[in-house]
């Protein structure tokens, strides 16, 4: 609940006050200021000739949009009653078409899709840049059709949304309906004429973090701003959500109070007032029928028993919020084995584990008095994903994927052997004679660190092979292989050895592979990277001239930390809308709801090790670094676009060689639509192309 708060809210904010004065590009923070837009435009000029007069690059563009365009690609599909719904954009529709199809007339890429409302056109008709960021839906009575959402619309791609009512009857806006103006906030549905909407509703509404601190009972037909009252955290809080769940029946409605990243307090609202639920702040907790489920993130000790962290237990609900703490425990990991994801059907709790970083797939149900558990047999050294379950059906949606295999959706029923396969992509790019190995380096402290490469059969070990690593190590968020056109097409097929690291920060390992690596611990994400670099260089799968390391956000600032720490084991970098200031990032836009990750510059202890290694205060003029590709966007306003651009401009002034390219639009993912995307993506891998190259390293970037 707490990602998809942070994914759908958002107000613009910007605290220059607390900067260094010797700071001499502060002024870079300025979003929408000219001469930073001006600077902007003269960086993307220099990037854009760099790139146009490469025949490489115009024609990887156009080889990725064709991919992304493609009509053959997988939908994400999302059931609601009698129909599958699915976001999809294409050529003809760039900026993407919400669709719906009946669940028995799913057939894959030959579907006949019911258009239920077209973005572009709406776009154009309301001269808006709209883009789309989710749908949240009023549950009917049993028996009736879903009919009422509430839609979130970006402009730009920002977090920051507007909030229309939908009718999916009447396929229109409904008029009069419910409407808030932009911002970031989240809603949920209490009843057709009552919405649980947690907003910025004016002067102290809103966190340091830029996220709402309060949850009104917004009614119909009436303001936003005098909407009663229900909830109201504490303004140093990341943010407050709600939710509902309606579980097979049963209503529970939620409030969530996010007094960090990774800690939040739940409470039920029962009788008009919010009852908080006893159990660790870091847990995770969910419901399922007559049970709460609690997936812990530190170990806990419940009279007598130590539970390990990323656990999950179940008690009945009831009898917990009476006091009782009879637990069962659905899930235990060990060193090697973590939990990964949790998923509901009607009778069914379905779990994803990891193990050393391979994916299993269970199904658990209730048996009274015993929960028992049933292991899916799916192929071996695949990604499993499920995509989709629906309260009321033991029927769910899952995919199945390689680095070297393509995306395979699958339906199943729990309990039932048999599967039904829906759609398969066809190969976006040539895996004739690609292998997928798995191996291990040693940390700075002796920690092993996996990581997979993918490459050709044949690629001789004579340090000459464009290597790729990319990683990213934060927020316990696990980097698992994939079939990715993108970095098939241009990566792989030209030659080139794709290597995933798996380093600490990440939540491969469960909990404490991510613990291990927050705050005063960070450093040992940037020394994992590096670790992974020297044991693909001692192998002699490349050398550092023929290595490049990408990641984006958190992975960019990875990027760009190990690239100031480590120039010398790396021919080129590729840094995607990264953090870089971290003596300043908790004063720009999201960043202060970060502090649990890295730590609060303004306390002593936590600035001494941020200035030990932010990669904007440590970059120097007498280093020599490898070409560095910096990209961002002016709409992003989860990551401040200043962040790369004063690392663009200290580097550029220091003498170094950088490329830099800002998007004026697309929010944190920089790109708002598949053109975008394919020019992203070009960009990047024509930058490292030109920079790895055995025989090109004379037409490096300046």
């Amino acid at each position: 609940m707490l990602k998809r708060c942070f994914a759908i809210m958002a107000v613009l904010s910007l605290n220059t006050h607390a900067q260094a004065p010797q700071d001499p590009y502060l002024w870079l923070e300025d979003i929408e200021g000219k001469a930073s837009l001006r600077w902007v435009a003269q960086r993307n000029a220099q990037a854009e000739a760099y790139f146009t007069q490469d025949p490489l690059y115009t024609k990887l563009e156009q080889d990725l949009l064709a991919i992304f365009d493609s009509p053959a690609r997988i939908p994400t599909l999302h059931r609601l009653g009698a129909y599958h719904y699915n976001f999809w954009k294409d050529a003809a529709h760039p900026r993407g078409l919400w669709r719906r199809v009946s669940l028995e007339h799913f057939k894959g890429e030959s579907t006949s899709w019911e258009t239920v409302l077209d973005l572009d056109a709406l776009a154009q008709t309301e001269n808006e840049n709209w883009v789309w960021s989710g749908v949240r839906c009023l549950r009917p009575p049993a028996g009736e059709p879903y009919q009422r959402c509430m839609l979130s619309l970006s402009r730009g791609g920002a977090d920051a949304v507007v909030l229309r009512e939908f009718d999916l009857i009447d396929k229109a806006f409904v008029a009069d309906g419910f409407e808030a103006p932009e911002a970031k906030q989240d809603i949920d549905w209490k009843d057709i004429d009552t919405l649980w909407l947690a907003s910025d509703f004016g002067p102290q509404s809103t966190t340091t973090a830029g996220y709402p601190r309060m949850i009104k009972a917004w009614k119909r037909a009436k303001e936003p701003q005098t909407a009663k009252l229900l909830f109201e955290g504490a303004q140093t809080d990341v943010a407050v959500s709600p939710g509902s769940d309606h579980q097979t029946g049963q209503r529970r409605d939620w409030i969530y109070r996010a007094t960090g990243f990774f800690q939040t307090e739940h409470y039920l609202w029962q009788d008009d007032q919010a009852v908080r639920i006893d159990a660790p702040l870091d847990a995770t907790l969910s419901a399922f029928k007559e049970w709460l489920l609690i997936q812990t993130r530190s170990p806990w000790q419940v009279a007598g028993t130590t539970y390990p962290a990323g656990s999950l237990l179940a008690a009945n609900f009831a009898d917990y919020l009476k006091g009782h703490r009879r637990l069962h425990v659905l899930y235990r990991p060990d060193a090697q084995r973590a939990l990964q994801s949790l998923h509901l059907t009607r009778n069914a709790v379905l779990l994803t584990e990891l193990d050393r970083v391979r994916p299993r797939l269970w199904e658990l149900t209730y048996n009274p008095p015993h929960w028992t558990a049933q292991v899916v047999d799916t192929p071996p050294n695949t990604a499993i994903e499920v995509t989709d379950t629906y309260w009321d059906s033991d029927r769910y949606l899952l995919t199945i994927e390689s680095f070297t295999q393509p995306k395979t959706l699958i339906a199943r029923t729990v309990g039932e052997h048999s599967r039904q396969t829906l759609q398969t992509l066809p190969a976006f790019f040539d895996t004739d004679g690609l292998i997928t190995e798995q191996h291990e380096a040693i940390s700075q402290d002796g920690t092993a660190v996996p990581y997979f490469i993918v490459r050709h059969q044949d690629s001789p070990s004579d340090g000459a092979q464009p290597t790729l690593i990319y990683a990213y190590g934060g927020f316990e968020h696990s980097l698992l292989p994939w079939y990715s056109g993108a970095f098939g097409k241009g990566w792989l097929e030209p030659g080139g050895i794709l290597v995933l690291a798996n380093v600490r920060g990440g939540g491969e390992f469960g909990p404490a592979w991510h613990q291990a690596a927050q705050r005063h611990n960070k450093q040992r994400s940037w020394d994992d990277v590096a670790a992974v670099a020297q044991d693909l260089i001692e192998r002699d799968i490349t050398s550092p001239k023929h290595l490049g390391i990408l990641g984006g956000s958190q992975g960019g600032l990875l990027v760009s930390t190990v690239l100031v720490q480590h120039p010398t084991l790396f021919g080129a970098a590729v840094s995607q809308v990264p953090l870089t200031d971290m003596l300043r990032y908790h004063k720009l836009l999201a960043g202060a709801s970060w502090i649990d990750e890295y730590g609060n510059p303004d306390n002593p202890t936590d600035r001494a090790y941020l200035a030990k290694y932010s990669p904007y205060q440590n970059v120097s003029a007498t280093a020599e670094y490898p070409p560095l590709f910096l990209t961002t966007s002016t709409r992003d306003d989860r990551v401040h676009p200043g962040h790369a651009r004063k690392m663009a401009a200290r580097m550029l002034d220091q003498g170094h060689r950088v490329l830099y390219f800002e998007n004026t639009e697309g929010g944190h993912g920089a790109a708002a639509n598949n053109a975008q995307a394919a020019r992203l993506w070009a960009q990047s891998f024509t930058f490292l192309w030109r920079a790895l190259r055995p025989s090109s390293h004379d037409q490096r970037a300046h």
